[in-house]
């Protein structure tokens, strides 16, 4: 379904809603990514920036939200550290985005179609059991750490489990008290009898939430209550007095480095992480759109390419696909472009203007917004029903799951297809054959190759061809094959000689070597 001008103008009023929501979300994990990343605060921002605007109108993708990612942020502080300054750095990005557009014109994205649905699954699971473990410690009030949303370490050498741990004895209650309130009025907002009411209906539940908890926190301040949260429990942006101030933040790449081999290297690491999250986003936001659109992975690739030159080009961080912003912009009512480049205005606007109020947000606020956000994407029917599936479908889900939890996304996403992987070549080495018995005065057995039988078929085609009993017929029929590796034409030839000792009556039908080439010349 492509997007037309009367669609758009139906969704407009929730995409831009969607847009303030996803903003709200972004703006925390865009400052905190910076931080985990070594490089400058405003970097992240600027990268945000990017990801929604730039990347959301080069883009096809209706619901894909784009911006820095965790997934990157340990190869950008490792790049610093190697190459001597963050400016060196914003060089690798840029080239990692004209590889990303190179890999577009070849074609590459169709990768993501070889993604299997249980581990897209899996990964949309795990990030939302992450996104409600990591926002625990935040809504008691524990702010030490707000980034690593999809990894199981965190920057301070603690991890999602020593986290929570770190809980006990260090409860804020002022944090908590908002946390509640704000989850009240998330999940009280969506009640049916509520959603009669315009108001209701198109004003966002996230966005009424942080305005109840700045005041909240405002009455704590002027009741000098215990509860007040100071500032290491708020938003901490970047402020400038001016506009020229403003633009001071952004930074220029240093193209001196560009003769240095590291440089290329690490472009190579940014491009293959960020192209194999935002493959990957792509195909789990399309499975959440509610209307099913395809996404053009190849184009993607090319989006996130131009969005991260641009980001290069004026000091950000790298950009991708990033599944939290997306579900959440799904969740918030988001349907076409205008709710993604909606998100990255709004976040220019405000970060230009009215950072003093942005710094006002309580962080308890932002974590049940995305307390709600983590549960829709793991569900207990979702677990019923892959588990419905059978273990072909929901072992890769549920290790994928594991295995994101405990290491990262890249790593569940490596670990997860590995294991899908295994499934589809046992079930293809099973599948070499169909083989039927018929009694009579001498044992008959038929051997009938399936239409593509490759190598990986020899050891279970050699191990019947083993247990096929002296003295019997055996028909080898290859009237169904399309393509024979020439590894199965060896065994054949090899077992005429054990059969002609085995006095076995060997029959070879439709089986000649022209089948090695003649499904590779139809290609």
């Amino acid at each position: 379904m492509k997007e037309n001008l009367n669609f758009i103008k139906k969704h407009f009023v929730t995409d831009l809603s969607s847009g303030l929501v996803v903003f709200l979300i972004a703006l925390p994990l865009c400052l905190g990514i910076s931080l985990a990343s070594g490089a400058p605060l405003f970097s992240g921002i600027i990268a945000g920036i990017i990801g929604g605007i730039v990347v959301g109108i080069t883009s096809n993708s209706s619901i894909n939200v784009s911006g820095p990612a965790a997934s990157v942020a340990l190869v950008i502080f490792t790049a610093i550290q190697t190459l001597g300054s963050f400016e060196a750095v914003l060089v690798a990005v840029i080239l990692a985005g004209i590889i990303q557009i190179g890999l577009g014109y070849l074609k590459a994205g169709t990768v993501a179609y070889f993604f299997p649905n249980a581990m897209i699954k899996g990964i949309l699971a795990s990030i939302g059991l992450i996104l409600i473990l990591k926002q625990i410690p935040h809504a008691f009030g524990v702010d030490e750490v707000f980034e690593g949303i999809d990894s199981f370490k965190n920057n301070d050498g603690t991890n999602t489990f020593s986290g929570l741990m770190n809980i006990v004895g260090h409860i804020n209650y002022g944090a908590l008290i908002i946390t509640i309130v704000s989850l009240f009025i998330i999940i009280g907002w969506d009640r049916p009898f509520l959603k009669k009411f315009t108001f209701f209906k198109f004003f966002p539940s996230a966005l009424a939430a942080v305005i109840i908890s700045i005041l909240l926190n405002e009455y704590f301040k002027a009741s000098a209550s215990s509860l007040a949260l100071d500032t290491s429990h708020l938003v901490n942006l970047p402020v400038s007095d001016s506009i020229g101030e403003f633009f001071n933040f952004f930074q220029f790449p240093d193209f001196s480095v560009i003769a240095n081999m590291e440089v290329y290297t690490i472009a190579l690491s940014i491009a293959f992480i960020a192209s194999l999250e935002s493959l990957l986003s792509t195909e789990a936001g399309d499975k959440l759109d509610p209307y099913k659109r395809r996404t053009s992975t190849n184009r993607e690739l090319k989006a996130q390419g131009i969005g991260n030159i641009v980001s290069g080009l004026i000091g950000g961080l790298p950009v991708t696909a990033v599944i939290v912003r997306t579900s959440a912009n799904v969740n918030a009512g988001g349907r076409t472009k205008t709710a993604t480049i909606t998100h990255g205005v709004i976040m220019f606007v405000c970060v230009l203007a009215i950072p003093y109020i942005l710094n006002l947000i309580p962080l308890a606020a932002l974590s049940a917004v995305l307390f709600v956000v983590g549960y829709k994407l793991t569900s207990l029917s979702i677990y019923k029903s892959i588990f419905k599936q059978g273990k072909k479908q929901f072992l890769p889900f549920i290790i994928t799951i594991l295995v994101v939890m405990f290491t990262d996304l890249i790593t569940g996403i490596i670990v997860g297809g590995t294991v899908a992987i295994f499934f589809i070549l046992r079930d293809n080495y099973k599948n070499a054959y169909i083989h039927d018995k018929h009694s009579g005065s001498k044992e008959k057995k038929v051997l009938k190759l399936a239409q593509e039988t490759t190598f990986l078929n020899k050891a279970d085609i050699m191990l019947y061809l083993d247990h096929v009993p002296e003295g019997s017929h055996l028909l080898i029929d290859g009237s169904e094959a399309k393509f024979v590796h020439h590894d199965i034409f060896e065994i054949i030839e090899e077992f005429k000689q054990t059969a002609k000792f085995k006095d076995i009556n060997l029959e070879i039908k439709n089986l000649d070597k022209s089948l090695t080439t003649k499904f590779w010349k139809k290609q």
